[in-house]
């Protein structure tokens, strides 16, 4: 089974997020927003007791080496409230910055908040990019019927997740996403590090970046 994962918003703790990742050669992908990523930390909110913040520009590369980047658009607005203009605006800057950024094609999009119409999925479609993430969690056989509504099998902090897992191995294909500001705790983080860990050692179980699924690239 192939195992794919992606995180979103390019927050501080996936600092420790990565750290965790690398020490299984887990793959990942980072969804990412140019335009929220200051001189210094910033944009921040409150998640429950905890504050968040989005990493600084200068700590993007670093944190992500060797992990795969894609478009979360470049200030995470509600795209569907959006005229076309801005939309592609939204889409089409931050795609070219993150790869002026990162030195790699960005192939994946985000819709953020999961929100997106028509309108959206077309500039994302005639953007550049292979596929688009929604958060509706769905059992699925691969490819996906439209790869503009790629659904994830489950949230990494799903009740179901291990059931979800042995599920997804009739199809092929486990995808799991979240966000790492949601570890609030350190049983949280020894929680998810077990997870990586069982998955890591399942000898049925590959890791692969989510552009890999779809076999393809575009320049």
């Amino acid at each position: 089974m192939l195992v794919a994962q992606c995180w979103d918003d390019g927050i501080v703790s996936d600092i420790r997020l990565a750290e965790i990742l690398r020490r299984y050669d887990a793959k990942a992908t980072f969804n990412l927003n140019a335009g929220l990523h200051d001189t210094k930390r910033s944009n921040g909110w409150r998640y429950q007791d905890t504050w968040v913040e989005r990493l600084a520009r200068s700590e993007l590369e670093p944190v992500y080496q060797g992990f795969t980047i894609a478009n979360h658009s470049l200030t995470h607005p509600h795209l569907p409230a959006l005229t076309l203009k801005e939309i592609n605006k939204e889409v089409g800057v931050n795609r070219q910055i993150l790869q002026d950024w990162f030195q790699q094609p960005v192939l994946g999009f985000v819709y953020p908040f999961g929100t997106y119409d028509h309108r959206v999925k077309q500039a994302v479609r005639t953007g550049g990019h292979l596929y688009a993430r929604s958060v509706k969690a769905e059992e699925f056989s691969f490819p996906p019927a439209d790869p503009m509504e790629f659904h994830p099998t489950c949230h990494f902090l799903a009740a179901d997740f291990w059931g979800a897992y042995e599920k997804a191995k009739q199809s092929g294909i486990f995808y799991f996403w979240g966000h790492s500001y949601e570890l609030l705790t350190e049983a949280m983080w020894d929680d998810f590090e077990t997870k990586i860990r069982r998955i890591n050692d399942d000898q049925d179980a590959t890791w692969v970046d989510v552009p890999d699924l779809f076999n393809s690239t575009i320049n």
